[in-house]
């Protein structure tokens, strides 16, 4: 997907999404091409938009106000929809991401699909998974930037301390992807193998596992192996199952 999408746009529900992350979401969506709209939606009255404010000059994002005229009803949600109909039909755009953990995504996302333009989503863990689904990539903000807590346990008078446990690869899911990407050879590009395991699960990072790559993780593989493939300065690498 990198390097086939040359202006995205980046659309953030400011009411369901953390302000401390703006900066490294953007980093995460310009892997995918150059982030030319910025819009941040919400009630900019309230005290708790506060949070955002801070980085909005510094990143170059627009605020746009929405006023929560009935308690409960979030008029959020149908200004940035319509916002993303509006962009998506100027064509001004080959991609989009709807930062929200928000399920009344779900339709707009399916709808940017419709038109073969690129979709991602950034949003925390809890996101439905419909939403997730219907976005090409979807990347949990937890990824982004990993929280790192301490489980204190008391033994023997002594206190000691340990990380969470990282989750265990789907290696059903690896092996399915590799068996998409390989025709009459035995062996191929890693990047290959990403995309289809993104288009079988959008929401899949290596991150998640405890590698910064997939060649780390496949590295991390007993059953592949990773073959160094430089073309000049470049490296392609390769994966073959052993």
């Amino acid at each position: 997907m990198e390097n086939t999408i040359t202006r995205i746009a980046i659309l953030v529900d400011g009411d369901n999404a953390q302000a401390k992350l703006l900066k490294p979401i953007l980093e995460e969506v310009s892997k995918y091409g150059k982030v030319t709209i910025r819009r941040i939606y919400g009630d900019w009255t309230k005290p708790q938009m506060g949070s955002w404010k801070e980085s909005l000059n510094d990143l170059s994002f627009t605020p746009i106000q929405k006023f929560s005229y009935t308690t409960g009803k979030n008029s959020t949600d149908s200004s940035l929809i319509i916002d993303a109909m509006d962009i998506l039909h100027d064509n001004i755009v080959e991609g989009f991401c709807i930062v929200s953990s928000d399920s009344d995504y779900t339709g707009l996302a399916k709808r940017i699909r419709e038109e073969g333009v690129f979709v991602m989503g950034i949003g925390e863990k809890k996101t439905p998974n419909a939403f997730v689904q219907s976005c090409e990539i979807f990347t949990y903000s937890e990824n982004i930037v990993p929280v790192v807590t301490e489980i204190i346990l008391k033994k023997s008078n002594h206190k000691k301390s340990q990380k969470p446990q990282t989750p265990q690869v789907d290696i059903k899911l690896v092996n399915k992807a590799y068996d998409m990407s390989v025709s009459e050879g035995s062996e191929t590009h890693i990047s290959q193998v990403g995309l289809n395991i993104r288009k079988i699960n959008p929401s899949f990072d290596p991150r998640a596992f405890g590698f910064k790559t997939l060649t780390q993780l496949f590295e991390s593989l007993p059953d592949y192996e990773v073959i160094r493939n430089k073309v000049g300065s470049l490296n392609h690498p390769m994966v073959k199952r052993k």
